[in-house]
Order: structure tokens, then sequence, then C-alpha cells
């Protein structure tokens, strides 16, 4: 493949040499962690870089996030939460995820690369989503966690202020996944999705954003409680 600048500049996204350097120590500290933490199944460098780099910064190539407040839930590794706090610095992403081992690793990143802009939270979307300091105050709510759509539309649209939006990461060909999660997005006040299609620059990989955004206040009742939207989906 060519090389990270080179591709991210066919998405017409500029990376400086400091940026560079931090995707590099972020790669590093990912390999020495994954043996503890089993962090992630995909380790190699090129590999890490297309589909984990890239595939969390193709959001760039299709919305300003800039002085915007963002909630990247079911966060794992840092994907795609990190990658956008390393190209974003006016942007303040909040990193969620119910596994504490993860969230120890996400915070010595956010320390190593001196991430100001990011804070790293320990939690169950079904039960924060009903906390008033998080329900309904993001302006982003990102997710690439696998799952359906109806599954994490319930756990993140919750979080998303009216006139925001929820932006779920999918594989190529999420039509039969978006048709099964419409009934859901609108029980939970989502307007009607938005599919962008796109392909990592010099791959053949073929990725999917979907676009929800929000047009009234999630009903107090969602999300339900904790294991419920996965057991029962809407």
């Amino acid at each position: 493949m060519a090389d990270f600048k080179e591709c991210l500049s066919g998405w017409n996204i500029d990376i400086s040499a400091d940026q560079l350097s931090m995707f590099e120590e972020y790669y590093a500290l990912l390999i020495s962690w994954n043996s503890k933490f089993n962090l992630t199944a995909v380790t190699g460098r090129e590999d890490v870089y297309i589909k984990h780099f890239l595939d969390s910064l193709a959001l760039l190539s299709f919305c300003d996030i800039n002085d915007k407040l963002i909630l990247d839930v079911g966060t794992g590794a840092g994907f795609p939460g990190i990658p956008l706090a390393i190209m974003n610095a006016k942007s303040d992403i909040v990193l969620l995820d119910s596994l504490s081992k993860r969230i120890f690793f996400l915070e010595t990143v956010v320390d190593k690369l001196n991430l100001s802009n990011v804070k790293c939270i320990c939690g169950r979307a079904e039960e924060l989503g009903h906390d008033v300091h998080f329900r309904q105050s993001f302006d982003i709510v990102t997710s690439r966690a696998v799952a359906g759509l109806n599954i994490l539309s319930e756990y993140c649209l919750p979080f998303v202020k009216s006139g925001g939006s929820f932006i779920s990461y999918k594989g190529p060909d999420p039509d039969d996944e978006l048709r099964q999660a419409l009934n859901a997005i609108s029980l939970l006040g989502g307007c009607p999705p938005d599919l962008q299609k796109y392909n990592i620059p010099f791959t053949d990989i073929a990725r999917s954003l979907i676009f929800i955004e929000k047009s009234f206040d999630t009903p107090e009742r969602f999300p339900r409680r904790t294991g419920k939207p996965l057991k029962k989906p809407l």
C-alpha cells in the first residue's frame, strides 16, 4: 500500500510530522499491551494502519468534527476515538468502554501522547445513558462496535443531543441491517439514516458510515436495563 500520509491525502486530509509520530507511538503501545490484554486480533503494522487507523479517520472526509463534543461508545482499543483525537485537537472526545483493563490501556495512551482533549470512562451505555451528565449531551456519538445497528442505536442515540448525530462504522453492505434498524431509530429519536460508502485509499477495502441525526429527545425508558438491548433488540 501507499504510506499512511499518502493514503490520508487521498481523502484530502493533511497530517503533520508530530501527528505521524503519535500514531507510531500509539501502534507501539497497542502491540506492547496486546499480549496481556487481547486488545485486537489485528497486529501487523500495515493492517493496523489500514484497518484501524485509516478506517477510523474516514469520518473526517465526510464531516468537520472540530469544536465538537464526541462520545465513542464501545471504544475497545480506542477506535475511532484516539485517531480522531490525534487529528483534531479542537475536539473533546470521551472514550467509553465497559472493561476496566481497556480503560487502563487507553489512559496510558492518552498520557503518553499528551491528549489533553480525551477523557476515558469505564461504564455501560445502558446505565450512563440515563445519567444527566451524559444523556443527550454530545454533538456526535460514534461506534465501531460489532453489534447490529438496532442494538447500537439504543446504546448510542440516548447520548446524542437534539440536532446532533450518531455515526456508526459498518462494513461494505449494511443495507439489510439498516432496514432492520429503522423502527428502533425512529423510536429513539433519530431521523432516517444517511448511508455513505467509501474505499480506504490505495486498497480494495470497502466500508460504510451510517449518519443518524437526532430529531427529538429519546423517550425516558430508553436505553433499557443492562443486557436487554442485546437480548431483545428493538
